[in-house]
C-alpha cells in the first residue's frame, strides 16, 4: 500500500462562494445591490422629488447628470486600473458615491440636487469600472461568465424589494432618507474587499498605444461628458431658444464626436466588426431600456393615478426578467452575436408594449409583463456583451475597455435619458401630454432597439 498521490485526488473548479472567493464574490455583489437599490429608488422617488423642489422640468437631467459624470469617471478610473491598479478608483468612487448621496439628501433647490446627482455619478463610475477589472484580475478566465451573472442578478433583490422600501421610507420619513439610508452600508462592502484590494496591481504589460495616454485620455473624457451635457441642454431649450438650442446642440455634437473617438476601439464610430461593435452593442441596450425604464413610474403615476409602490412593481418585475436572462447567459447557450440580437429584440418588443400601458381603456398593469420580458433581453444582453469584450481584450487594455463599455453605457443612457426628458417638457406637464411623450419615447427607443438587434452580427 503506498499513500495516495495528490495527482489522485478529484479535481474540484473554483466557485464564486468556495473558500479562495467568498469573502470577493460577496463584497463585489453588496456593492451592486447597493448602487442598484440607490438606481431604483430614484426612479420610484423621482416624481416626489421634482414636485418638492419645484424640478418636474429638470426630471430627465437629474438622471442625465448622473451618467454624465458617470462616464467621465470610468475613463480616467479604467486609465488608473490599468497602470496602478484598481484600488485607488475603487475606494475614491465609493468615496464620492457616500458624499453624493448626502448631498442629494440634503438638497434644498433642484440645482443642488442635480449636483447631488453628478457626484453620485462620479462615484459609482470610478467604482463600477474598478469592479470590472477586479472581476478580471481576481477570477480565472472560466469563473468570468458567472461572476459577470452574479452582478447582474444582484440587481434583482433590490429590484424586487427597493421600490417597496424606498416609498415605504418616502411615505414615513421622506424621500431625503432614502438617499440618508444607503451611506452606512458602504462600510461592510469595503471591509470585505480590503483583501482583494491589497491584492491589485497594475497590469503586467501597459499599453502603449493612443489609449493610454493620460492626459490625452482624460481631455477626451471631458470632451465626451462635457459634448453630451451641452447636447441634452441644447435639445432641452429647443422649444423655448431654438436659435441658442441649435448652436448648443451642434456645438455639443462635435465635442462628443471627437470625444468618443478617442475613447472608444479603433473603428467604433464606423461599426467596424468585432470589438468595436462589441462596445457599441452595450451603448444600444442602455439606451433602448433606459429610455424607457427611468419614465415608467412617471408615466403610471400622472397619467394612471398609481401610487409610489405600484408604480415600482413593473420595475420589480423587470429585474426578475434580468435575472433569468443572466443566468441563461451564464450556461453559454448559442454563440454571443446570436444571444445579443435575441436580447435587443426582447427589448424591443418589451417597449413597444409598455407603450400601451398609457393608452386610454388599457390598463397600466400591462407595463408588467412588458418589462419582464426587457429585464430577460438585458440580462442576456449585458452580461453577453461584457464577456464578450473582455475576451477580445488583451490583457493591457482590459482597463480602457471596460471604461469603454461604461462609456457606451452610460452614454447611451443619458443620451436616451435626456432626450425622452426634453420630449416631455415640450409635448406638456399635463397627464395626457405626458401620455403623448412617453408613447413617443417608447417609439424612438424601439428603432434604437431594432438598430441593435440588425448591429449585434457584427459584434463577430
Amino acid at each position: 500500500m503506498t499513500a495516495p498521490k495528490a495527482l489522485d485526488a478529484p479535481h474540484e473548479p473554483p466557485r464564486l462562494f468556495g473558500a479562495a472567493y467568498r469573502v470577493a464574490t460577496l463584497g463585489i455583489l453588496l456593492v451592486v445591490t447597493l448602487v442598484a437599490f440607490e438606481g431604483m429608488s430614484v426612479g420610484v422617488v423621482m416624481p416626489g422629488v421634482a414636485r418638492d423642489l419645484d424640478a418636474l422640468d429638470l426630471y430627465g437631467l437629474s438622471f442625465s447628470a448622473f451618467l454624465v459624470s458617470s462616464l467621465f469617471a470610468n475613463v480616467v478610473a479604467g486609465l488608473f486600473s490599468d497602470r496602478r491598479g484598481f484600488a485607488a478608483p475603487f475606494v475614491a468612487g465609493l468615496a464620492l458615491f457616500v458624499t453624493g448621496m448626502g448631498l442629494a439628501g440634503a438638497a434644498q433647490s433642484a440645482v443642488m440636487f442635480l449636483a447631488a446627482r453628478a457626484v453620485q455619478g462620479l462615484g459609482a463610475g470610478a467604482s463600477f469600472v474598478a469592479l470590472l477589472v477586479m472581476i478580471a484580475r481576481v477570477y480565472p478566465v472560466d469563473m468570468r461568465p458567472k461572476a459577470f451573472a452574479a452582478v447582474s442578478a444582484a440587481w434583482v433583490v433590490p429590484s424586487m424589494v427597493g421600490p417597496a422600501i424606498a416609498g415605504s421610507v418616502a411615505g414615513q420619513w421622506g424621500w431625503r432618507y432614502v438617499f440618508y439610508g444607503i451611506i452606512p452600508l458602504v462600510v461592510p462592502a469595503l471591509l470585505m474587499l480590503l483583501p482583494s484590494l491589497k491584492r491589485s496591481s497594475a497590469a503586467e504589460d501597459v499599453a502603449s498605444g493612443p489609449r493610454s495616454r493620460p492626459l490625452a485620455m482624460t481631455l477626451a473624457a471631458a470632451a465626451t461628458a462635457g459634448g453630451a451635457g451641452v447636447l441634452l441642454h441644447g435639445v432641452d431649450r429647443l422649444h423655448l431658444a431654438p436659435v441658442a438650442g441649435v448652436a448648443e446642440t451642434v456645438a455639443g455634437l462635435a465635442l462628443l464626436l471627437y470625444g468618443l473617438y478617442r475613447l472608444l476601439p479603433a473603428g467604433a464610430l464606423r461599426l467596424a466588426r468585432g470589438l468595436p461593435t462589441t462596445v457599441l452593442m452595450r451603448g444600444f441596450l442602455s439606451a433602448s431600456f433606459f429610455g424607457v425604464n427611468s419614465f415608467i413610474p412617471l408615466a403610471l403615476q400622472e397619467v394612471k393615478g398609481f401610487g409610489v409602490r405600484e408604480a415600482g412593481i413593473a420595475l420589480t418585475t423587470g429585474a426578475l426578467g434580468w435575472s433569468a436572462g443572466s443566468f441563461l447567459q451564464s450556461r453559454r447557450a448559442g454563440e454571443p452575436h446570436l444571444r445579443l440580437r435575441l436580447a435587443s429584440a426582447c427589448v424591443t418588443v418589451a417597449v413597444l408594449l409598455a407603450l400601451l400601458a398609457v393608452l386610454p381603456g388599457v390598463t397600466g398593469w400591462i407595463a408588467v409583463p412588458a418589462w419582464i420580458v426587457a429585464g430577460l433581453g438585458m440580462g442576456i444582453g449585458m452580461a453577453t456583451v461584457s464577456v464578450t469584450a473582455l475576451k477580445q481584450s488583451p490583457v493591457n487594455e482590459q482597463g480602457a475597455n471596460s471604461a469603454a463599455l461604461t462609456v457606451t453605457d452610460m452614454l447611451g443612457s443619458a443620451l436616451s435619458i435626456g432626450v425622452g426628458g426634453a420630449l416631455v417638457n415640450l409635448i406638456g406637464h399635463a397627464p395626457a401630454q405626458i401620455a403623448t411623450g412617453f408613447m413617443v419615447i417608447c417609439l424612438l427607443m424601439a428603432v434604437v432597439g431594432a438598430s441593435g438587434t440588425v448591429l449585434a452580427g457584427r459584434t463577430r
